[in-house]
C-alpha cells in the first residue's frame, strides 16, 4: 500500500505519535512534490521488480499455416534505498529561558532542508556523480529517449509553446501532475489570460488550504527552492540547440502504484538522543531511508529547452 506523506501523518496522529506526524506533516508542506508523491514501504534495503521492455510477436494465419513463436522481454530492475537526513543540537541554555519550543523550531528549520534537498534528489539526483544520492526524474530520461521533448534549437532556450506542453502531457498515460518552476507557472497563468495565446487554467485548494494551480486539469507543482535560493528547475540548463545554460524543463508524470512512487523502510524516524554527555546540548536526529522508483516505461516526461520567455501558443 502506497501512502503520501499527508496521509501517513494522519494515521500516526490517530495513533498517537504526535511528534512524529507533526515533522512528517511539515516536510510535507515543504514540498510539493512529497505532498503527492507516495511512498510504500519494504523489506530489506532494495526494492526489485519487472518492467515491459516489448511485447511478443502476433500475426494473422491462413489455413493449414502456423504461427512463429515468440515471447514478450521483461526486464528485471532494481532500487536501492539511501540515507538521509541530519541531527541538530540545542544549548541547554536555550531550553531553560526560551521554553522546550526552541527545539521544536529548530527541528523545524531541519525538516525544511532535508525537504529541500530530498526535493532536489527527486528531480535532479545522479548517482553517477554522487552514489550516496538516487537517480532522480532527470537522470531516467534519455536524451534521446521517446519521453523527451525539445521546446526547440535555440541557444539558451526556446519559448513554451502550448502545443509542446501538449505533446509533452500525451507522452505520460494519465498524467497526474506538471512539474515546473514558478517563473514557468507564472508565464502560464499570464498566457491564459491573454486572448491571443490561451491555455485552460484553474485553481483548486490542496490538503492544506493552499491555491493549487491546474493546466487542462492537471496539478502544476512547483519546485521547491533550496535554502540558499537557487531552485532544481532554475533557468540554468543548456537546450537542444546550443552551450548556453538558460533554459529550465517541464515534467510531466504518473504519481500512483505501478507508475512512479516513493519506497522507504519505513516513516521517517525522529529521534530525541536526551543531553549529551560531553556538552550541554540537547540532540534530535532526523532520518528517513528512502528512495524512488519509477515502474512504468512512459510514468514521467521531460520538456527540456524553455527560456524564461512568454508563453506561445
Amino acid at each position: 500500500m502506497s501512502l503520501t506523506l499527508v496521509e501517513a501523518a494522519k494515521l500516526m496522529a490517530n495513533g498517537g505519535e504526535t511528534i512524529r506526524a507533526g515533522v512528517i506533516s511539515m516536510f510535507a508542506q515543504s514540498s510539493d512534490l512529497l505532498r503527492v508523491l507516495p511512498f510504500q514501504d519494504i523489506q530489506g534495503n532494495a526494492y526489485q521488480y519487472n518492467r515491459e521492455g516489448s511485447l511478443p510477436a502476433v500475426a494473422f494465419r491462413g489455413v493449414n499455416e502456423s504461427y512463429t513463436p515468440s515471447t514478450g522481454v521483461v526486464n528485471p530492475l532494481t532500487e536501492a534505498l539511501r540515507i538521509s537526513g541530519g541531527e541538530l543540537d540545542v544549548d541547554t541554555f536555550l531550553t531553560k529561558t526560551g521554553g522546550p519550543g526552541i527545539r521544536g523550531t529548530h527541528e523545524n528549520l531541519k525538516v525544511k532542508a532535508l525537504a529541500a534537498e530530498m526535493t532536489r534528489v527527486l528531480i535532479k539526483g545522479d548517482s553517477t556523480s554522487n552514489p550516496r544520492e538516487f537517480d532522480g526524474l532527470q537522470a531516467r530520461i534519455s536524451l534521446t529517449g521517446t519521453q523527451l521533448v525539445n521546446a526547440g534549437s535555440a541557444d539558451g532556450g526556446d519559448a513554451l509553446s502550448l502545443a509542446k506542453l501538449d505533446e509533452l502531457i500525451d507522452l505520460v498515460p494519465d498524467a497526474t501532475h506538471l512539474i515546473m518552476n514558478k517563473a514557468m507557472r507564472r508565464r502560464l497563468t499570464t498566457a491564459a489570460r491573454t486572448y491571443t495565446v490561451g491555455g485552460f487554467v484553474t485553481y483548486v485548494p490542496d490538503e492544506f488550504g493552499r491555491r493549487i494551480t491546474m493546466y487542462n486539469d492537471i496539478p502544476i507543482l512547483v519546485a521547491y527552492s533550496e535554502n540558499d535560493g537557487t531552485d532544481p528547475l532554475a533557468f540554468d540548463e543548456v537546450g537542444s540547440g546550443g552551450t548556453t545554460a538558460t533554459a529550465t524543463s517541464i515534467y510531466a508524470a504518473h504519481f500512483g502504484p505501478g507508475y512512479v512512487t516513493g519506497i522507504q523502510s519505513g516513516p521517517m524516524d525522529v529521534r530525541d538522543l536526551g543531553e549529551l554527555d560531553a556538552e550541554p546540548k540537547y540532540r534530535t536526529r532526523v532520518e528517513w531511508f528512502a528512495g524512488l522508483v519509477v515502474e512504468h516505461g512512459r510514468a514521467v516526461a521531460r520538456l527540456r529547452g524553455i527560456s524564461n520567455a512568454a508563453v506561445v501558443a
